[in-house]
């Protein structure tokens, strides 16, 4: 140790001791046995024996933070270690596509729809990538098939039936195929030559398979009545929409009524809102969070007594009038609730923007996806009148007598979709009758 003042003595700093500890060890622990030395910071014109009991007592804290810095220097090192790895098998699989670029320039070749080698020489957690990928696709035609057996239901035919069995058939022997491919691969067992093949006739039959189904829906399309159809919004999202081509007149009051159906939570969003310049919130119907369904006309609110998050179809209707701001709801053809106050004697402007599945915070966009409304949507109709309870019942079950929106009417020919919103047959009213 450094000497200091008289009748003083000076600690080494703690770094000093852990760096020179292997070092002072011999020397200073002769004659002690085992020995441990504790190293504590104590100030110049500090208590050296109260430090020293000081440091004692936290001995135990010093070794838990030990413990804990060196548990995290491994798991850092596991991490690096891994990413490692990592690096080394891109960098393989990159050295392998700039060969086979060079080796193979394109020879023009390439299978409709399938211009890459979705299959070809890859490592195993490559090709384990691309059968998962191959599993989705199978399971996007599984679920485009289960909804042309729908259509079969509906318009039963013996052609649509024995494509519908073909397509089916198909579909089994492509998984067969992949659940070999996966076998084959855990073992070892694919040469070059056989996996090329392979690859070749799994691309083949995806290609058909495309092919059948996509003429499959156009023919379903074609057939279906122009306002059986309904909107799908699987996803929260800020670019999955539907526009109405049409916008709305001035209305001094109105009907608007639609089927849904969604299980989304919290709260199903926004299926529909009407913007017009100066005011993004004109006319709007949301569900956000935890609160209840509300109708808004020129950012004024009612909450709706709306029942009907539970993944099942339900009929819902909101009449309005200026006057007074009047307002009644129904739900399944039952009048839930009233109220009035909301935004008398505003009319509804004209030469708006109306987008079914979005909430607008400018004309025709700002988008936000905690907003979106997540779920299905059909026979989306507007009056520029209030319905009476005879006919909002009338809508509810299905009548043959039920009118059509004056203002808006639910027809394909009407609706644009954006973002990858999908258009299926609508069954709701079907499963009624």
């Amino acid at each position: 140790m450094a000497a200091g003042p008289p009748g003083s003595r000076r600690l080494l700093p703690p770094l000093l001791l852990l760096l020179l500890g292997p070092a002072l060890g011999p020397a200073l622990g002769q004659g002690l046995g085992q020995t441990r030395f504790i190293c504590t910071s104590v100030p110049l014109d500090g208590d050296v024996c109260a430090a020293s009991a000081l440091g004692t007592g936290s001995a135990e804290e010093l070794k838990g933070t030990v413990l804990q810095l060196r548990e995290t220097v491994l798991q850092q090192k596991e991490t690096i270690m891994n990413q490692k790895e990592t690096i080394r098998e891109l960098t393989a699989k990159l050295g392998r596509c700039e060969s086979q670029s060079v080796l193979e320039p394109g020879d023009g070749k390439g299978r409709k729809g399938f211009s890459k080698n979705t299959m070809g020489d890859l490592s195993r957690p490559a090709a384990a990538e691309t059968l998962s990928q191959l599993g989705q696709t199978l399971q996007s035609l599984k679920t485009r098939l289960e909804n042309l057996e729908q259509f079969s239901r509906m318009n039963s035919s013996s052609q649509t039936n024995n494509l519908k069995d073909i397509l089916q058939n198909k579909i089994d022997d492509l998984e067969k195929q992949v659940l070999s491919r996966v076998n084959s691969l855990e073992e070892g067992k694919l040469s070059p030559r056989n996996e090329s093949e392979e690859r070749g006739k799994i691309e083949s039959t995806l290609t058909s398979l495309h092919q059948r189904i996509s003429d499959l829906e156009k023919g379903q399309k074609d057939n279906r009545p122009p306002d059986r159809f309904q909107l799908t919004f699987p996803l929260r999202t800020n670019y999955m929409y539907a526009k109405v081509k049409k916008s709305l007149p001035e209305m001094y009051a109105f009907s608007i009524c639609m089927w849904i159906k969604s299980s989304a939570s919290p709260g199903m969003g926004t299926p529909f809102s009407y913007a017009v310049p100066g005011q993004a919130n004109e006319l709007v119907l949301i569900e956000w969070g935890n609160n209840p369904m509300e109708i808004l006309i020129n950012d004024k609110v009612a909450k709706l007594p709306f029942a009907i998050n539970d993944g099942k179809w339900h009929h819902i209707c909101v009449t309005w009038t200026t006057r007074d701001g009047v307002w009644e709801a129904y739900q399944d053809g039952t009048q839930t609730g009233n109220g009035e106050n909301l935004a008398p004697y505003h009319p509804i402007k004209p030469q708006g923007v109306l987008v079914l599945g979005q909430e607008q915070d400018t004309l025709g966009g700002g988008f936000d996806a905690t907003q979106a409304f997540v779920g299905e949507l059909a026979h989306f109709n507007v009056w520029d009148r209030k319905l009476s309870p005879g006919e909002v019942y009338g809508l509810a079950t299905c009548s043959s007598k039920a009118l059509a929106g004056n203002v808006i009417a639910w027809a394909e020919a009407n609706i644009d979709i954006y973002g990858g919103a999908t258009k299926w047959t609508f069954e709701a009213c079907r499963q009624l009758n």
